[in-house]
């Protein structure tokens, strides 16, 4: 099978650190080709997440201390050393887009042509193996990703699909899926566990109330009352306003497990709830990544607390699984075209949306 590709594309360019400004739609980027074991894919939808935001404002520099805002999502942070997820810094210019739905174009050496026409879902967590060291880079970080008409990745982060949603609904899942499946696995929730998740309307909330649910959890949802109703519909049992005291609402040692992107001034409270040996699991800190902890409630209760970020394989294998069998449902606030990414990176940032805010090339 054969597929007529173009030597150039339109793409979003992240020039470097700061503002809008830093991001620039081009019609003339030129087309990458897939070496040995990679799969070029002609991109069919890309949604935006908070990685998007943060390392173009440079919101991972370790001089960074306060929650990233619709402010800061327009200006950036004057943050001195810039660091991405790993701690390196980060080259530019840069495609990002750490999620991708399309179909396989063309393959390099050592891919069966046969996947030629498959549609696929994106792995973002990409795997090296050099002198026996396992490396991990970040698809739209510390490679380019689907903020692209075509983009290439090893064969094995192409994951065939055969649902029948479309591109966009599809590209809504692999990063806050994969996130909070990860979180949930790594927090042990079962059929009964009492789930407290916060950010709840985002991507990764929303994804893990969800998900929580299907497991047969019981879930406490954090987000503004006018979302109440759909995070209801998405699985959630109770809804609890996101400014709200939640030790007096919800009492002390009342929650097995809390599923956290927020952070900020509330983590107290979120380890206050907790039962004892209860598991707390962070994948974000929208409200400000410097929180106060007391040793004591973290060991006098058996806690156990878990950053989550790069997932293992069959945690994506899992979350296909579900995809495929309509086990969960995508989540989606709005569409934009590519070219308008600035417009839908400020509605992303305003957080008032619930579910993913998804580009088309």
């Amino acid at each position: 099978m054969s597929v007529a590709v173009p030597s150039l594309m339109k793409a979003v360019l992240l020039k470097g650190y700061g503002g809008f400004e830093q991001l620039e739609f081009r019609e003339d980027v030129p087309v990458p080709q897939p070496g040995a074991g990679a799969v070029l894919v002609r991109i069919g939808a890309a949604a935006l997440n908070n990685t998007d935001i943060n390392t173009r404002t440079g919101w991972y520099s370790r001089a960074v201390s306060e929650g990233s805002t619709a402010a800061a999502a327009a200006q950036g942070f004057d943050a001195g050393e810039d660091t991405g997820w790993t701690g390196a810094k980060h080259e530019f210019p840069r495609i990002q887009g750490a999620d991708g739905c399309g179909r396989i174009v063309a393959v390099g050496s050592g891919v069966d042509a046969g996947r030629i026409g498959e549609r696929v879902l994106i792995e973002p967590i990409i795997r090296h193996a050099a002198a026996g060291v396992l490396r991990v880079s970040y698809f739209g970080s510390e490679c380019d990703g689907a903020f692209a008409e075509y983009t290439c990745v090893p064969a094995v982060n192409a994951h065939a699909v055969a649902s029948d949603w479309s591109d966009v609904e599809l590209a809504s899942f692999p990063c806050a899926y994969g996130a909070a499946e990860h979180m949930l696995e790594r927090s042990r929730v079962a059929g009964g566990s009492v789930v407290l998740v916060t950010g709840a309307s985002g991507g990764v909330g929303s994804a893990a109330v969800q998900l929580a649910a299907r497991r047969g959890a019981r879930v406490i949802a954090m987000t503004v009352a006018a979302k109440a109703q759909a995070l209801c519909a998405l699985g959630a049992a109770h809804v609890l306003a996101r400014d709200a005291d939640i030790v007096e609402r919800l009492g002390q040692e009342s929650v097995d497990v809390v599923i956290d992107v927020v952070g900020g001034g509330q983590f107290g409270q979120l380890l206050a709830v907790l039962r004892r040996g209860g598991r707390y699991a962070a994948a974000g800190a929208i409200s400000g990544p410097i929180v106060e902890l007391d040793l004591r409630t973290l060991y006098l209760k058996d806690l156990r607390l878990d950053g989550c970020t790069v997932f293992e394989p069959a945690i994506f294998r899992n979350l296909v699984g579900y995809i495929d069998r309509g086990e969960i449902r995508p989540v989606i606030a709005n569409v934009y075209p590519l070219s308008s990414i600035v417009a839908a990176q400020r509605e992303f940032s305003a957080k008032a949306h619930t579910g993913k805010i998804v580009l088309q090339p």
